[in-house]
Parts: C-alpha cells; structure tokens; sequence
C-alpha cells in the first residue's frame, strides 16, 4: 500500500489521517466503569508522551474482545493505536497470544506506513497492550504465561545489554550511528561493535520489516 504524501496530509497516509481525526475504541467512560481485565500503561505524560489501554478478555475462549485506550501523543501513536485498536478486537476478538505477538510493522502495514521519523511513536500501543495483558495474566493467577525478559551483556565496557538496544530500535533509533549517540555503545574498546551491529539490524528486521 501506497503512503499518500499529499500537503494536506502532512506526509501521512489517508488511513492514519482516518484514525487520528476518528480514533476508534477511545475510552470515553470513568476508569472504574469499564470494568477492565487488564490495565497497561507506558511513557510519561511529562515527557508528553503516555499511553494507557484497558482490555476485556473473554477467558473460555482466551480472546481479547474489547479494548480502549487514552493517550498523550502526536498523530502517529494516536492512528497507529486506534488501528491496533481495530486488529485487536475484530472478528469477535484476537486470541491473547496472538495479540502479544503483534508488532508495530503489522499495524503499519494496515495503516499505509508512516512517516520514518514518527516511526518510533507507532510502539506506544504496542508496549502498553503488552502491559495489559501481562496485568491481566497476573489478576488472573496465569503468571506463568508472562513473557519473561532476560538480557545480555553485549558491551561490557558501558554495561548496555541487547535489551537496551531492542529498546533503542523501538524508540527510533533507525541506524548504528544513531544508536551509538543515544546509548554510546562501542566508543570504548569496540570489541562488541560486529555483535551490536549484527543485534542492531536483527531488531531493525524483527519490528520493521
């Protein structure tokens, strides 16, 4: 799908344009109303970037049938969200390991793409869906089905694991250079540079295609 990159759009394409100025599945009830499964919330609203979504789960069938959220975001985490929103809950619900497995690339492929320098705001929805879920696991005594995360050491110089670098990717860091700037990894004995390169690109491949 072709992204419309029309003046009036301001570089993004019809369907994010949709979403943003028609979000869908935004929580317009008081919190304790719903009557969520499961809460997630990621960012800070100081750093004016927050996100937070409540899901229903049907627990028979192990399926996601309804969700909202509520955010502090430009227009990309508010389409990219809306539309996660959508996935999530069409065709009478997402199966819950399914929804754990969506990644920010999917959702842009239904969106038309976004703009590369909005890229990192896409993840908002997909962290705190993640969140969510792993709350919901916990009030619901399934902790062992929460995703554990484990990391490794990559540059002992400056003690950044590949966790840190997965995280860099998710918040945009779109070439080494870049990931060099924000976390300094290898400007020390540069021993781990052929290895955070090689993570680097297999992060960049996993959630972007």
């Amino acid at each position: 799908m072709s992204m419309d990159m029309s003046e009036n759009n301001f570089g993004y394409s019809d369907e994010v344009m949709d979403h943003f100025t028609n979000p869908r599945n935004v929580l317009k009830t008081p919190e304790a109303e719903y009557g969520a499964n499961g809460v997630g919330m990621v960012g800070n609203p100081s750093c004016g970037d927050m996100m937070k979504i409540w899901i229903k789960v049907d627990t028979e069938n192990d399926k996601i049938t309804d969700l909202k959220w509520k955010t502090f975001g430009c227009a990309s985490a508010i389409g990219s969200t809306s539309m996660m929103s959508l996935m999530v809950t069409e065709n009478d619900g997402m199966k819950v390991n399914d929804a754990l497995a969506l990644t920010p690339q999917m959702i842009m492929d239904r969106l038309g793409g976004l703009p590369s320098i909005k890229i990192h705001c896409s993840v908002l929805g997909d962290k705190a869906l993640r969140s969510a879920i792993h709350n919901y696991f916990e009030t619901t005594g399934q902790e062992n089905r929460i995703q554990k995360v484990t990391a490794k050491l990559v540059c002992q110089c400056l003690n950044i694991t590949d966790k840190e670098i997965e995280e860099e990717v998710l918040e945009g860091a779109d070439s080494f250079e870049k990931l060099q700037e924000r976390t300094k990894i290898s400007t020390g004995c540069g021993n781990c540079r052929p290895e955070a390169e090689k993570l680097f690109e297999q992060y960049r491949a996993k959630y972007f295609g």
